[in-house]
């Protein structure tokens, strides 16, 4: 994988804000070249730095309106176990190991609250998980 310098993590970040920039607007916001800013892009996509470009959308147009993070704790050794059986819920945006009094933090989204319950009950009903405490997003205040 590329080492990434102050430009690159510059140039990622200015991606963050608005993925859809030309690479005129890019280079003038990173006082480069334009060729600068289209081969240090073509470099993080062809090195697998940068992985893909996504859509945002407001939170609340989006229909998988409740999010939730869910702290997991595992019993002994089992963790691989449970990462492979939680990565097949489609439930779950997104799966973290973490150190502290928790082993695993999932970030979840469904429709309803029904959705939630049953995800929750389907994530506590894994054998291996000892324990889990999950709250639920109100509203984002920096993303």
């Amino acid at each position: 994988m590329v080492e990434l310098d102050d430009l690159d993590r510059r140039l990622i970040s200015a991606l963050r804000e608005d993925g859809r920039a030309p690479v005129a607007v890019l280079a003038r916001k990173l006082g480069v070249a334009r060729a600068t800013v289209n081969s240090r892009l073509e470099r993080l996509v062809s090195s697998g730095a940068v992985v893909g470009f996504s859509v945002r959308v407001r939170d609340e147009l989006d229909p998988l309106t409740i999010r939730a993070v869910s702290l997991i704790a595992v019993e002994g050794r089992s963790t691989d176990k449970v990462i492979r059986q939680l990565r097949g819920f489609p439930e779950i945006s997104a799966l973290h190991t973490t150190n502290g009094g928790w082993d695993l933090v999932a970030e979840l989204r469904v429709e309803d609250l029904p959705a939630f319950d049953a995800v929750l009950g389907r994530i506590r009903s894994i054998d291996g998980v000892v324990n889990s405490e999950t709250s639920l997003l109100l509203s984002s205040v920096l993303r």
